[in-house]
């Protein structure tokens, strides 16, 4: 029986979540056959020799920091990704064809929902990367506002010295969607007031490695609701497992 193959293109991914998980759903389902690998590259055209030299290559998930990077390497892509302008799954034609998906969005946004009550209204969204798109296009379907915050603000993008009191009574989720406090760096996190939180925040950390990351425990600390980005992985997997499987 010949090897189905799936897996995971990123760098420094060692840590990664997604071939555990996978691994675990084909035992599950009795698929011996199937195998998720990890593709740990240094430049995303090394994609062009995985896709030659890995047989019966189905799909690929796509993480940091290759979500907007791989666009111009795929053949076509869903109308919600081209939206998004990020990709974290990939489907491959047995002609070697690439299509470009993002089940991120899915993911938070199934993860954020039982959170949310009526105050609930205008988000912060800390980072400006791929995986901050996929956010940002949930919140609008949810309804909500957002801006986002970076480093180097500008007329547009709060910096994190922006951020004062007066945001924080405005905007009661705050999204960490940078790598800050992932696992081996988990004394790290994004240099904002923390006694800013209060009860009414919602704090969520994209991060879920270690499962309390110091952004978490920072704003926990202060009152806020917290939650870890592994529910909103494994909403996100199932979809591309679903999308795959097409």
């Amino acid at each position: 029986m010949k090897e189905v193959n799936y897996g995971l293109v990123g760098s420094d991914i060692s840590y990664s979540f997604s071939p555990g998980y996978f691994k675990e759903k084909f035992k599950k389902e009795g698929l011996k056959n199937y195998r998720y690998n990890l593709y740990d590259i240094p430049d995303i055209n090394h994609l062009q020799d995985i896709i030659a030299e890995t047989k019966k290559l189905r799909g690929l998930n796509v993480t940091i920091p290759y979500k907007e990077a791989i666009i111009p390497l795929l053949n076509s892509t869903s109308k919600t990704a081209k939206k998004i302008g990020a990709v974290n799954t990939v489907t491959v034609s047995k002609k070697g064809k690439l299509k470009g998906f993002n089940t991120d969005h899915y993911g938070f946004r199934k993860s954020l929902k039982p959170l949310l009550k009526e105050h609930h209204e205008k988000a912060l969204i800390l980072g400006t990367g791929g995986a901050s798109k996929a956010v940002a296009y949930a919140l609008r379907k949810l309804g909500i506002e957002y801006d986002f915050v970076s480093r180097n603000g500008d007329e547009v993008i709060y910096s994190y010295t922006d951020l004062d009191k007066e945001i924080f009574d405005e905007y009661h989720i705050i999204i960490n969607t940078t790598p800050l406090g992932t696992y081996p760096d988990t004394e790290e996190c994004p240099p904002l007031d923390y006694s800013l939180f209060t009860d009414k925040h919602i704090a969520f950390d994209l991060v879920y490695n270690p499962e309390v990351s110091t952004f978490l425990k920072k704003a926990g600390e202060h009152g806020a609701v917290t939650k870890n980005g592994y529910e909103m992985l494994v909403y996100q997997a199932e979809k591309a497992w679903e999308i795959w499987n097409k």
